[in-house]
């Protein structure tokens, strides 16, 4: 077994998580500051997002200098004693990594646009112009063509994303290997792996208008694989929007090696119009959204491994976004909780998730700060969407969501910082933050502590088969793990009304392992489940 088949992973976005200098922006001494509450939580590793020096077109994920930490982060020497000090508490650094791109501030990029001849040209992709405009008519995630004009020397260059985020030529073998270079500088210094930005968009043929999953892809990673990762007791992840379950296992078959794993984001994406955009959403059909959870447990279950998340730096908030923020929120976010981390595969937790805290709502574009909900309203203002369209889906959507700053007690600014944050804290730190969750036995923050000791200390979570039950009801998630003569069942009401639940097994049932009511008995053939009631018990022969 490897040590991230049973481990918990805790994402830290480090400009939210805790300042220690007053500055308003989370750094990393803060996380260090904090690492004891992690160690208390349970976790085995942090997801770190970008630190590198960046210009921050895109928070960070815009890398100027792959070898240089941020100065509004610290110093290398700080993240040294992160690594390190992480390491005394049994946790491990995850570093995020964004290869697909740089920045446009970076040397590379800064010489490759000097000349048509200079070294670093084919380090980046470059075009002609085609009848005097763009070389086809690629977009950007971001919005707008993904080809920028350089007046200098007169050709285009691609950009998936902002135009301030250059992509790579992987084509070019000098590419690779400085970025093989690179990785193997950082698994020197004793961090746990990589998280792999928008990795699947590093085979694209950009002439044909391939994007993610090109025929080079998997030729790449294997031999990113050979060059960095072979040999060393370390977990990567790949940011691959657009995978299926047979690509996922060519990514995460350890035969193959390439990637741990992959986040998959089908489930994520049910939510919006079928070939639009994010951004056009629609209702969840929950039926299907159990079809696809359902899919990716079976599918990986012998090859491959699965990552299991409803949260990230780019995602709202799933108490908000599936759940229920107000009445039932404590209740919603502990059976979000207990439906994914009983699930087979690694478990990731974003920051502020384990206390359930919820969406940003804002009225006026002048309150973001995110790059992409910018581009969005100002391109769909013009289109003709109206404010109040625009607004609502940023508050459903938006990245900001996820990037308030952590709330760690009532106090001024949630404990996050003495000066004035990059990001407004969310009005309700004061009932909802870590200090009061800790003090609570029945609280989110604990109903996480529970669940990551159950798949610590029972083979079942981490190696069980599953089996969805009810398939066609509405409104009830219930599935089996079973393993080695044990079994146990899994049973999640996701609305807010009382739902009676009629169900053929006729097992006895033993002990409640986890109850978001404090049940102590329930009865599968035949029980009322309370709103967002969510419950495991272990079944009899």
């Amino acid at each position: 077994m490897k040590w991230w088949q049973n481990a918990v992973i805790y994402q830290v976005y480090p400009r939210s998580f805790q300042d220690s200098n007053g500055d308003g922006i989370g750094d990393i001494p803060g996380i260090i500051s904090r690492l004891d509450y992690l160690k208390y939580l349970g976790v085995d590793a942090i997801w770190l997002s970008p630190v590198y020096d960046s210009p921050n077109d895109d928070n960070g994920y815009d890398i100027s200098d792959y070898q240089a930490i941020h100065p509004d982060f610290g110093t290398m020497e700080d993240m040294d004693r992160l690594i390190d000090e992480a390491a005394e508490r049994g946790i491990r650094i995850v570093m995020d990594l964004v290869v697909n791109h740089t920045s446009d501030e970076h040397q590379w990029f800064v010489e490759s646009r000097k000349s048509k001849t200079n070294e670093y040209r084919d380090f980046y992709i470059w075009r002609d112009p085609v009848d005097g405009g763009p070389p086809n008519d690629m977009e950007a995630a971001f919005g707008g063509s993904a080809w920028e004009y350089d007046e200098e020397t007169e050709q285009y260059y691609l950009h998936l994303f902002s135009k301030k985020q250059p992509d790579l030529n992987w084509e070019n073998e000098n590419v690779r290997q400085s970025v093989y270079d690179m990785m193997n500088y950082w698994l020197d210094k004793g961090i746990g792996g990589f998280r792999m930005d928008v990795i699947d968009l590093i085979g694209k043929l950009p002439d044909e208008k391939i994007t993610s999953n090109g025929p080079k892809l998997h030729d790449y990673l294997q031999e990113l694989h050979e060059a960095t990762l072979k040999g060393r007791d370390v977990m990567t992840v790949g940011e691959t929007w657009g995978v299926t379950p047979e690509a996922a296992k060519l990514y995460s078959d350890p035969e193959r090696h390439e990637l741990s794993m992959v986040f998959q984001f089908e489930h994520i994406q049910l939510d919006e119009k079928s070939n639009q955009s994010k951004w056009d959403i629609k209702e969840i059909d929950f039926v299907e959204w159990k079809e696809v959870l359902t899919k990716w447990q079976i599918e990986l279950k012998d090859n491959g491994w699965n990552s299991l998340f409803w949260n990230n730096h780019d995602l709202p908030r799933v108490v908000s976004r599936y759940g229920n923020d107000s009445e039932y929120r404590v209740e919603s976010a502990k059976l979000f909780a207990i439906l994914l981390h009983l699930m087979k595969g690694t478990p990731y937790i974003f920051q502020g998730e384990e206390i359930g805290m919820t969406n940003r709502t804002i009225e006026s574009i002048d309150e973001v700060d995110d790059i992409e909900s910018i581009n969005m309203y100002n391109e769909r203002l013009d289109e003709g969407y109206t404010h109040e369209e625009l607004i609502h889906v940023i508050n459903v959507k938006g990245r900001d969501n996820a990037r308030t700053p952590m709330q760690w007690d009532d106090s001024d600014q949630a404990g996050f910082t003495t000066g004035t944050p990059w990001l407004p804290v969310q009005p309700n730190y004061k009932e909802i933050n870590v200090e009061a969750s800790r003090d609570s036995s029945d609280s989110i923050f604990n109903t996480y502590r529970q669940l990551i000791q159950l798949r610590k200390h029972n083979p079942l979570v981490v190696w069980g088969d599953y089996e969805l039950l009810l398939p066609d009801h509405p409104s009830v998630y219930a599935y089996k793990r079973s393993y080695k003569g044990k079994t146990w069942l899994i049973v999640a009401n996701v609305s807010g009304k009382v739902e009676h639940l009629v169900s053929n097994i006729t097992n006895s049932v033993g002990d409640v392992i986890v109850s978001n009511y404090d049940k102590e008995s329930f009865d599968p053939k035949q029980s009322v489940l309370q709103p967002y009631e969510a419950i495991v018990v272990e079944l009899l022969d």
